[in-house]
């Protein structure tokens, strides 16, 4: 009878547990989604720090010694910024989950929340392996390159969950011409190009993670100058879209005038590293804009269409949009 009732109880735990998760998006899941956005891009900035402090092989893997997790105050502040952003890697987890465990009544109504809250799971999941890799290998440039391209993934992914967790579920259409929808995409190719050159340019400079660890490879001054071309493309496309959308009052406007505004700042960051030897602060700055930029493009190609149902009007023709 005892582990009848024990089994009983258990299973009603659970049903309260499930009961009380959210069938719709309430304010845990909308808290628990910024804070998940929010840990994803601080972690660019603790990895980027690891990096530009010489703390890339300030622990050893898993451990931080062969008789400790944690590292001892011996090891120097370098074991303790390599350890800070494993800690960090811990919290990006546990929010990731908690996402995960909010929707898991609607993964049938809202299966993209679903599937995008599984993809932050699995890809910090991920990350922790790469993580683990990059200091095997020490700090392999590819793989470390990896490692922070998946990170910026990982904040697109955040920021679609956002984006997403505010629209209506169901059919969706344009909300702006087609013309327009395609030069977005466009403009989002470039600023993946942009991005890749930008990783390729950081991982040939002087800021390998550890003094020891030589790069060899590209000229890193060669790889910026090509690094800039795409991106001040990428800068007079953004413009192109937003004086587009801002004399069309296209709903779009002001996400891409959140972009532009980001643009500027990152090109400024850009020269100014560039002509002061690439002081490792800026270089953290430029990576954790570039993360935004990319979070805020996700959100802008995002918004090129919108719930079916929530249409009042109907799209201007792609014709009558290019006369005007």
């Amino acid at each position: 009878m005892s582990a009848t009732r024990a089994t009983g109880d258990r299973q009603g735990v659970r049903r309260r547990f499930v009961a009380w998760l959210p069938d719709t998006v309430d304010r845990r899941v909308r808290v628990f989604a910024w804070l998940s956005f929010l840990a994803e891009t601080i972690i660019v900035g603790t990895g980027g720090a690891v990096r530009l402090t010489d703390s890339g092989l300030g622990c050893g893997w898993p451990l931080c010694t062969p008789e400790s997790l944690a590292p001892t105050p011996a090891m120097g502040i370098h074991s303790f910024i390599e350890f800070g952003n494993r800690m960090m890697s811990g919290v990006v987890g546990i929010v990731a989950l908690i996402v995960l465990i909010l929707v898991w009544r609607m993964r049938r109504t809202r299966r993209d929340l679903w599937w995008l809250a599984l993809v932050v799971v699995l890809g910090v999941l991920l990350q922790a392996i790469v993580g683990g890799v990059t200091v095997r290998t020490e700090l392999n440039a590819g793989i470390v390159s990896f490692h922070y391209v998946a990170s910026v993934v990982l904040v697109c992914v955040t920021a679609a969950f956002l984006v997403r967790m505010n629209v209506a579920a169901g059919p969706r259409e344009r909300a702006v011409p087609r013309w327009f929808a395609i030069l977005t995409h466009i403009t989002s190719f470039v600023l993946a190009l942009t991005l890749l050159f930008g990783v390729l340019t950081t991982a040939n400079g002087p800021h390998s993670g550890d003094p020891n660890v030589i790069r060899h490879g590209f000229d890193a001054t060669l790889l910026a100058h090509v690094h800039s071309w795409p991106g001040y493309t990428l800068f007079a496309l953004s413009l192109v879209l937003l004086v587009t959308a801002m004399m069309q009052h296209l709903p779009i406007r002001r996400w891409l005038m959140v972009l532009v505004a980001l643009e500027i700042v990152q090109i400024g960051v850009g020269v100014l590293q560039a002509r002061t030897e690439l002081p490792p602060l800026l270089v953290g700055i430029h990576m954790i804009i570039a993360a935004l930029t990319a979070a805020t493009m996700t959100a802008v190609v995002l918004n090129l269409k919108r719930p079916a149902t929530a249409a009042d009007s109907p799209v201007p023709a792609a014709s009558t949009s290019v006369t005007a």
